[in-house]
């Protein structure tokens, strides 16, 4: 190291006092090399300047270039397609109208996504329709307008300094009229003036002159309150007559009844009465249970026929049985006879159209009947008359008549219009009507020693009033819950069985809470879409239903199982009734219209 540094060159040394004078200028640091040189240390190290290899570009044409196409682009109408603007637009250019690219096939040059318009795009003005609507009709009116550019007013100066620059929605009604009617009077008085001064006597008295009519000018109505009335053409009177009966039965508040029918009926047996003088309704006097235990039926035993449409009904006598009443689709009651001959005894034609329900009284003497054509009849079983009718010019969908001994001339029925209505059959006045469901009625069942009465509907649910209260005492609707357009009560009364339209019977509690039995439920036939009666054995033991297909299914009450199914109807079996003394026996009806009594 010592030959070498006697080898430098007095350049050398130069450089290496300029290169220990910049790094006297730079902070020191406290390394073990700068406090002990040593011939083992590290060379110095020589900083040398940094120096670019890109060669030098003049970018003052490129600059100029950026400003003046931001310059352009700031001059330029802006495009409202674009998403993105790159600079702050002014006021004229955001005004401006749309001006698109222009395009090649286009003959005003307009692009077709940019056109809205036959003549091109045209772009909404930022002003009300309203607002234009009352500058418009002011500028057609009083001559003047708005600018909406400027704060200031086009028109006629005179007329805005008169009216005071009001507009023509400013100005209220009566303060238009007020000013036409003086107006009108200023004009008149000073035609009035101008003539008195120039008209002579002889022109105010010639019609064929000016002066004449400005004196004799009058409103076109002005002679309309002298007008008499002349005679009526017999067209006229007719319509006249037409309307005030409409009018007055509107006034009168007369609602729509039924459709009116003469009451027939006819009797197709021997005699009315047999050589003891008892009349042919009249019970067997030996007719009893014979013994307390119901057996499913097997085979078929005998078949009604005598409806020419289906039967959408069956009851049997009360207690005894020895008669069945059956309602037809053919606007026909019929009553047959069971025990003797199985034939029909009488033919009920009361009604226009199809029986929708049919309930005994307690005695079986009278009959209700429920038919599409919106009449109740309340009907004598042995003569044949009608006692009474009942409508509420809505159809009537279930029947029934209190069970109470005492209260047999109370009828409730169950409408198409919501309501379940109860009449007093005595005096034929509405006493009550029980308006909560919000569907037609389908069923009335009495329970609670009569006391109170659950009615179903088509909005899904189960009702429970108290008898003679119109205030629903328990609501039973659930989300999982049919229409159930079938309701029987089991014979110790401490059950409802409910026909569900989701194919399946299930169970609810009379008592207190009317609670839905979860361990009993009948299925396995097929109801969705038929209102199918279902219906007890006598004794409790058995639940049956018709069904869809025509089959009539019996199940165990206890074990809810299947026990036995007949195919009873082609098409639908809609009614079933056990007899109420013979246990074995029972009647099924269907769309076929046949009855069939099973043994």
């Amino acid at each position: 190291m010592d030959l070498l540094q006697s080898y430098k060159d007095p350049d050398m040394e130069e450089e290496d006092d300029e290169v220990e004078r910049q790094s006297d200028s730079r902070p020191a640091t406290t390394t073990t090399s700068d406090q002990d040189p040593s011939p083992d240390s590290s060379p110095i190290r020589i900083s040398l300047p940094s120096k670019s290899t890109a060669p030098k570009i003049d970018d003052t044409m490129l600059s100029l270039t950026v400003a003046g196409k931001l310059q352009s682009e700031a001059k330029k109408p802006l495009n409202p397609t674009q998403h993105v603007v790159s600079f702050n637009p002014t006021y004229d250019q955001l005004w401006a109208p749309v001006v698109g690219p222009a395009h090649p096939y286009a003959k005003d040059g307009l692009a077709q996504g940019l056109r809205n318009h036959k003549l091109g795009f045209v772009e909404n003005a930022a002003i009300e329709p309203f607002v234009f609507d009352e500058q418009y009709n002011t500028f057609y009116k009083f001559g003047y307008a708005a600018d909406p550019t400027e704060n200031n007013y086009v028109g006629d100066v005179e007329a805005l300094k008169q009216y005071d620059g009001v507009s023509v929605y400013n100005i209220p009604q009566h303060e238009q009229k007020k000013r036409k009617l003086e107006k009108k009077k200023e004009t008149l008085e000073q035609l009035e003036n101008e003539g008195n001064d120039l008209m002579d006597s002889e022109e105010v008295d010639n019609p064929a002159t000016e002066a004449w009519l400005t004196k004799n000018r009058k409103s076109p109505w002005a002679g309309k309150r002298e007008w008499l009335q002349g005679e009526l053409t017999e067209e006229q009177k007719k319509y006249a007559e037409e309307h005030a009966k409409k009018k007055g039965e509107k006034e009168g508040g007369e609602k729509e009844k039924g459709e009116a029918h003469a009451d027939k009926s006819t009797f197709h047996g021997k005699e009315e009465r047999d050589y003891q003088g008892r009349s042919w309704i009249e019970p067997p006097k030996d007719a009893k249970a014979s013994n307390d235990h119901c057996y499913i039926p097997k085979r078929l035993v005998h078949t009604w026929s005598g409806h020419t449409k289906g039967v959408s009904a069956i009851r049997f006598f009360p207690k005894f049985g020895h008669l069945i009443l059956s309602a037809g689709m053919d606007s026909k009651v019929k009553i047959w006879d069971v025990f003797n001959s199985g034939k029909c005894m009488r033919t009920y034609m009361g009604h226009t159209k199809a029986v929708r329900d049919i309930w005994f009284c307690n005695d079986g003497s009278k009959f209700l009947t429920a038919g599409y054509d919106k009449n109740i009849k309340y009907w004598d079983t042995e003569t044949g008359q009608v006692i009474s009718t009942f409508s509420t010019g809505k159809i009537p969908y279930v029947v029934r008549l209190n069970p109470d001994e005492d209260k047999q001339n109370v009828l409730l029925a169950g409408m198409s219009d919501k309501k379940i209505v109860q009449w007093d059959m005595n005096s034929g006045q509405i006493t009550q009507e029980y308006d909560q469901h919000l569907g037609a009625v389908n069923t009335i069942t009495f329970v609670d020693n009569n006391r109170r009465f659950v009615t179903s509907s088509d909005d899904k649910s189960l009702r429970v009033w108290e008898y003679g209260i119109p205030v629903v005492i328990k609501y039973i609707s659930e989300p999982h819950m049919h229409s159930m357009p079938s309701i029987s009560l089991h014979p110790n009364t401490n059950w409802l069985a409910c026909q569900s339209l989701d194919n399946q019977i299930i169970i609810y509690s009379t008592r207190e809470r009317f609670q839905l039995n979860k361990k009993k439920r009948f299925a396995g036939h097929i109801v969705a879409g038929y209102a199918c009666q279902v219906n007890f054995s006598p004794d409790g033991r058995f639940v049956m239903s018709g069904d869809g297909e025509g089959r009539c299914w019996f199940w165990d009450w206890k074990s809810c199982k299947v026990f036995r199914t007949l195919k009873c109807h082609e098409g639908v079996c809609i009614g079933s009734e056990w007899h109420p003394l013979e246990q074995s026996k029972v009647a099924t009806c269907g769309w076929d219209g046949l009855i069939k009594y099973w043994d």
